[in-house]
C-alpha cells in the first residue's frame, strides 16, 4: 500500500527546496495546525474523527502485547528457579531492564513499520504520522514512547487532557515529539462513504 502524505510534495520540499520556499510551506502548515477546526474541509475532518477515543483501547491492546511475553518470561524464571533450587530466581532481576527494552523495540519497531501503527492502533484503524505527513520511522516510535512514560510518570495522568483541548486530539507528548495520530485511509474512507448517505 502507497503512503500518502497529507500535504502533496511537502516532504520532498523540506528537504530539497530553497530556503524561501521551506519557509513559505512551514508557515502554512504551522498556520493549518495553529488556526484550528474552523479551517478544516471534510477530508480533514475524517483524518481526526473519533482518534481521541479509539487511541485509549489502541493503548490498552498495545499494553496487552507488550505484558505478555513479560509475564511468559516471569513464569518462565519462576519455573526455572525452581528447578536449579533458587538460583534461577537471580534472573529476576533482568525482568525490569528487559522490559524497558521490550517496550521500546516493540514501539520502534511498530511504528516504523508501513503501516506507521502500533499493533493496538492498527486493530482501532489509526496510525501514526509526523506533523508534516510522513511516516513514522523507528527512533521516532522508541522517542515518542520514552516521552509518554516520561511525561506521564512526571505530570501525572490528567496530561492526557491535553486531547481534548486541540482540534487534532494530539496528546503532550504528540506535541513535544513532533507527531500526529490519525485515521488510517481505510478507516478515513469509511467515514466518508457513511457521510455521503
Amino acid at each position: 500500500m502507497p503512503v500518502v502524505s497529507l500535504i502533496p510534495e511537502l516532504e520532498e520540499v523540506v528537504q530539497n527546496g530553497p530556503s524561501a520556499r521551506r519557509a513559505e510551506m512551514l508557515r502554512r502548515i504551522t498556520t493549518l495546525f495553529i488556526e484550528g477546526a474552523e479551517l478544516f474541509n471534510e477530508d480533514h475532518v475524517q483524518l481526526f474523527d473519533g482518534v481521541l477515543g479509539r487511541r485509549m483501547f489502541a493503548f490498552i491492546i498495545d499494553l496487552v502485547v507488550i505484558t505478555i511475553p513479560l509475564i511468559l518470561a516471569s513464569i518462565f524464571i519462576l519455573l526455572f528457579g525452581f528447578v536449579t533450587l533458587g538460583l534461577g530466581w537471580l534472573l529476576f532481576w533482568l525482568l525490569s531492564p528487559a522490559s524497558v527494552v521490550w517496550a521500546l523495540v516493540y514501539y520502534g519497531m511498530t511504528f516504523g513499520a508501513p503501516a506507521s501503527a502500533t499493533l493496538g492502533m492498527r486493530v482501532m484503524g489509526l496510525e501514526m504520522r509526523t506533523w508534516y505527513g510522513a511516516p513514522a520511522y523507528f527512533v521516532l516510535g522508541a522517542a515518542h514512547a520514552v516521552v509518554y512514560w516520561v511525561s506521564v510518570s512526571m505530570l501525572t495522568p490528567l496530561i492526557l487532557v491535553v486531547g481534548f483541548f486541540n482540534s487534532r486530539g494530539r496528546l503532550l507528548h504528540d506535541i513535544l515529539v513532533g507527531t500526529v495520530v490519525i485515521n488510517n485511509p481505510a478507516r478515513a474512507s469509511l467515514l466518508r462513504a457513511r457521510q455521503l448517505r
